[in-house]
């Protein structure tokens, strides 16, 4: 490929990105618009603080989930990972009598290991990461519940200044996870890490003639994303002020969610983290928008399974016009 067409092919990327971003900002400000019409409350600081101090351990999550998809994978255990951290963080500090800090980063070991096994298995045997992160998704269910005896386990204030509003309203969980999503976005765009990423979800074979192994850098990915699952685990721990082992039932598909919406392709080599982000927060908009004009339950999982959906397809339209254009 000439330096010409090089330079052609990122412009064209840059202008696709920056089109989803601006759609992306739009559709934001549109729903914002729609249900400060539909609630008279709704358009309050205190709805965007409440939205901004729900969404961190659903970002983190979804910044390793934009990095899995955009290899080509998917991981479908984040949320069974992310009870599992919390429940380990528990019992480490209400059983074993650790200390905060310790039984954090117990967490977080859970979570790269979950993470790491998923690689390994599904990179090292060649199996599709949809399975293998599928059984451990009940695997580490499983396993919160055994470990919290499948009750509720009450920490108390020990760990709940992750979540306690501290700047504006808003919580260090908050504070962490925009730092976790702007140095994920710079992992992306300007490391060779990210660069293999976005090559293996393009052209993994391109990539292995090139001399580059592309096994290690996925089970990276998939350790990374283990990592991040675990410490959502602990900033769901902290609003909760407790280790609940049916929390993150579901989580998976809201994350995906939002890394679709964000404009992730779920045929890898194309994402961005920071759209990722404004994916979280359309989501996290249109749930707390339809709470507050009173939609019923049934309702709420119809609508946004059905923005599910719609950003599936365009999803699929972006990636058949690309192709057409490549060829």
């Amino acid at each position: 490929m000439t330096t010409q067409s090089q330079t052609a092919n990122q412009a064209s990327q840059l202008k696709q990105q920056l089109g989803n971003y601006l759609g992306l900002i739009i559709a934001l400000l549109l729903m914002v618009g729609l249900f400060s019409y539909l609630s008279e409350y709704f358009l309050s600081l205190d709805t965007f603080t409440t939205i901004a101090n729900e969404i961190p351990a659903v970002a983190v999550m979804a910044v390793g989930m934009t990095f899995i998809l955009i290899i080509g994978g998917i991981d479908l255990s984040v949320g069974s990972v992310m009870a599992l951290s919390s429940a380990v963080a528990g019992i480490a500090m209400l059983q074993w009598h650790w200390s905060l800090f310790p039984a954090m980063l117990l967490a977080m070991l859970t979570g790269l290991v979950t993470g790491m096994i998923n690689g390994v298995i599904s990179v090292g045997w060649r199996l599709p990461s949809f399975i293998v992160t599928l059984g451990m998704l009940e695997v580490a269910r499983g396993g919160a519940y055994i470990a919290t005896d499948s009750k509720t386990q009450y920490i108390g204030s020990a760990i709940d200044w992750l979540s306690a509003p501290v700047v504006g309203q808003l919580s260090p969980s908050f504070f962490i996870a925009i730092a976790i999503v702007i140095i994920a976005q710079i992992i992306l765009v300007k490391t060779v890490f990210g660069r293999y990423m976005i090559g293996i979800g393009t052209n993994e074979e391109a990539i292995r003639l090139a001399g580059v192994d592309p096994r290690p850098v996925k089970i990276a990915v998939f350790a990374i994303t283990g990592l991040l699952a675990g410490l959502a685990g602990i900033m769901q721990a902290s609003r909760l002020e407790a280790a609940d082992p049916n929390a993150g039932i579901g989580a998976e598909l809201v994350v995906i969610a939002a890394v679709v919406i964000g404009g992730t392709s779920l045929m890898g080599g194309r994402g961005s983290v920071a759209n990722t982000f404004l994916g979280v927060l359309l989501i996290s908009v249109l749930e707390a928008g339809l709470a507050q004009i009173g939609a019923s339950e049934p309702t709420k999982r119809i609508i946004t399974g059905c923005v599910i959906i719609i950003a599936v397809v365009l999803d699929m339209y972006r990636e058949r016009r690309r192709n057409r254009r490549s060829h």
